[in-house]
């Protein structure tokens, strides 16, 4: 069965509540399970340190315009598990990037949760709405890969996801998911183990990326987008407990992410305008999610029903962000910098590569 039917499944059973559509054959199970004991005695042989906090106002030397708010949400690779510093966050990242190309300030709230799985996002869509601020200008949620390796039904886990989007869109906020990553491309984790992670994990993605659109939000593949870093320089884009990304992972995360979420707030120079030179397409939306979910990097963007854009931005360097001060502020390192704000906008940039497969 392909992707995209797998997909279409997936998501169908999350809207009309068809039960509980299993992403593995049971005949894989037994093999799966004996493997996961193998993978827990090499994955997580360090000590994780705790996310640090990065909550706080970003680009303040941009002057006193009504900051943009921004908010996280998700599980510990949204929250910034395994790195030490604040900057090296991807709230932090995507604020400060976020900030140098709007050239306004920006707050960050960041209610992810190490170890949560999408049952834990309407605790979370909860906690930001309460703020009486109102609701952020734009969200990111990471979630699905603690779906997989719990094991809950893609059916739930996807119709929670669409939850969430749907809430937050209601409230007025533009939303951004970076799907379910690519859990083949942990090193440790090996074969048959490692296939039947790839395939679970692109079929999830796929699934979410059908319902985030179907909810008027926006989707960027994870997929194996550190999938060549982490096999180049394993020591460089891990984290201390070889399974969380470093700080270099992250970044490389928020690249992917940025573009994105800048276009969805109309200020990435970047138009919608299909480009065919970079494979981008307008596609039935099962069949564009199939394809992002092979490809990481690639954003998924709704157009006229049942058609999606697939597009393919081109990444920048971000502006590396200045730490959060006691009083809950920090500056990117864009703040007075010309050169920070016209990387991030991609005035001179070094483009990266789109396709990672």
């Amino acid at each position: 069965m392909s992707r995209a039917r797998v997909a279409r499944r997936i998501a169908a059973g999350a809207a009309y509540g068809g039960g509980s559509i299993g992403l593995l054959g049971v005949a894989a199970v037994g093999v799966l399970l004996a493997e996961m004991q193998i993978a827990k005695r090499t994955v997580g042989g360090g000590a994780a340190p705790l996310p640090p906090g990065a909550d706080g106002l970003y680009g303040r030397a941009f002057g006193p315009d009504e900051p943009l708010r921004l908010a996280l949400l998700g599980d510990s690779t949204a929250a910034g598990q395994g790195v030490r510093r604040s900057g090296q966050t991807p709230g932090a990242l995507l604020a400060s990037g976020l900030a140098a190309v709007a050239e306004r300030p920006v707050v960050l709230r960041n209610v992810a949760l190490s170890g949560a799985r999408s049952d834990d996002l309407e605790r979370q869509v909860s906690l930001l709405l309460a703020q009486p601020l109102g609701p952020p200008d734009v969200c990111v949620i990471m979630i699905g890969a603690n779906d997989v390796t719990h094991r809950m039904p893609p059916t739930e886990s996807v119709r929670l996801l669409a939850s969430a989007v749907r809430r937050l869109r209601t409230a007025g906020a533009e939303v951004v998911v970076g799907t379910c990553p690519d859990l083949g491309t942990i090193e440790p984790v090996y074969q048959p183990l490692r296939w039947l992670a790839r395939r679970a994990s692109r079929q999830l993605a796929a699934a979410q990326t059908i319902v985030v659109i179907e909810q008027g939000g926006r989707t960027v593949s994870l997929g194996d987008l550190l999938g060549p870093e982490f096999a180049a320089n394993p020591r460089e884009m891990f984290g201390v407990d070889n399974f969380h990304p470093s700080a270099e992972g992250y970044a490389t995360a928020a690249m992917a992410v940025l573009p994105t979420m800048c276009a969805v707030l109309g200020v990435w120079p970047e138009t919608d305008r299909l480009e065919p030179a970079r494979r981008e397409n307008m596609l039935p939306v099962a069949k564009a999610a199939a394809e992002a979910a092979k490809e990481a990097g690639t954003e998924v963007t709704g157009a006229r029903a049942p058609w999606a854009l697939l597009k393919h931005r081109r990444r920048r360097r971000l502006p590396m962000p200045a730490e959060v001060s006691a009083e809950g502020t920090a500056d990117g390192s864009a703040e007075g910098s010309a050169d920070g704000s016209a990387q991030a906008r991609g005035e001179g940039a070094t483009e990266t590569s789109t396709s990672t497969n």
